[in-house]
């Protein structure tokens, strides 16, 4: 198990990094793995939207952080491309994000 920090270190609304994993608080903890599957983004530096997904910071794909899957491909330029954001969310329907289990124990977020 990794330890992230205290719980008052990840509000809600806030994401950080955790060796491999893109850890975060969309309401509910989350680990997802940090690389978007789009260029390879690191996903750790990117937001959380109305949603609670997961917005990579390059190109604004979006992932549900419960299933690991892609719910938006990537937008901007790459949204004009056509296939490419459908290309991109049926490789996350077959290799979606790992998800890591959260836990908090005596006020600190932990990831395993």
């Amino acid at each position: 198990m990794s330890r992230i920090g205290p719980e008052e270190e990840l509000p809600p609304g806030t994401v950080t990094q955790a060796g491999s994993w893109a850890v975060g608080n969309n309401g509910e903890y989350f680990a997802v793995s940090h690389t978007c599957r789009h260029f390879g983004a690191n996903l750790a530096q990117g937001s959380i939207d109305a949603d609670g997904c997961l917005v990579c910071p390059w190109h604004g794909a979006k992932y549900d952080v419960k299933s690991g899957r892609m719910v938006l491909g990537p937008q901007g330029i790459f949204a004009k491309i056509p296939g490419v954001g459908l290309a991109f969310k049926t490789l996350t329907r077959i290799f979606p994000l790992q998800r890591g289990r959260v836990v908090v124990k005596n006020g600190d977020v932990w990831v395993e």
